[in-house]
């Protein structure tokens, strides 16, 4: 069975005042906020000090990213979508896709052990307000591997060509799970990309300010 007639050219665009195309991410802005990751943004993160200001207001800035990412955004276009719409009247601060790209642009490959740090400051937080790993006083799974991300331009610091002979900087991931949970990335730690699978694991296992870990043996693979 198929269609007799061609389907035509369509374009969509959400533009209705009235309307929130993402109205889920409001609870997980308020659970992010309830956790304390804009605080420890604006306590941990210290870019260089520009003209420009990029590097100013980095907590408005993360949680924007953070938000446009929760919404589905894969690229510093996606994030236009927090804007749609009445997403205005329900987010305040949310910065405009190219301000979000020069804020990143200004991380150098030190800058994002800065990141490092919150993440694993947030991970606790989050793990007392939420069911994150249930099952996990039973078994608990620890996955440690690492992940080359393509990267383009010359003058992207880290970046290089590992064993996937792709250029790209090369990101190590700490990842719980248990039966009844989704997997959760515990740790990372980015390296250059030309960085063996080993390097730096020990340094990205949990940490004494991570979750309590599990009575129960735990499996590594």
């Amino acid at each position: 069975m198929q269609s007799s007639q061609a389907a035509p050219a369509v374009s969509s665009a959400f533009d209705d005042p009235n309307l929130i195309a993402y109205g889920g991410l409001e609870p997980v802005v308020r659970l992010a906020e309830r956790c304390g990751l804009p605080a420890l943004a604006d306590e941990l993160i210290r870019l260089p000090a520009s003209k420009d200001g990029t590097g100013a207001f980095p907590a408005a800035k993360v949680m924007s990213l953070v938000g446009g990412m929760a919404a589905g955004a894969d690229s510093i276009d996606d994030m236009h979508r927090l804007r749609h719409g009445a997403m205005g009247r329900l987010f305040a601060g949310v910065r405009a896709p190219s301000t979000l790209g020069s804020f990143l642009r200004s991380f150098t490959h030190g800058h994002v052990k800065q990141l490092h740090a919150v993440a694993r400051r947030f991970l606790p937080a989050l793990a007392r307000h939420t069911p994150l790993l249930p099952g996990a006083d039973q078994v608990a799974y620890v996955d440690i591997d690492d992940t080359i991300r393509r990267t383009y331009g010359y003058a992207k610091q880290g970046a290089g060509y590992g064993y996937s002979k792709v250029k790209g900087l090369n990101a190590l991931l700490g990842i719980v799970s248990t039966p009844l949970s989704a997997p959760v990335i515990a740790a990372t730690r980015l390296r250059r990309g030309p960085s063996n699978s080993a390097r730096g694991a020990a340094r990205s296992s949990p940490r004494p300010s991570a979750p309590p870990a599990p009575a129960a043996p735990v499996a590594c693979w």
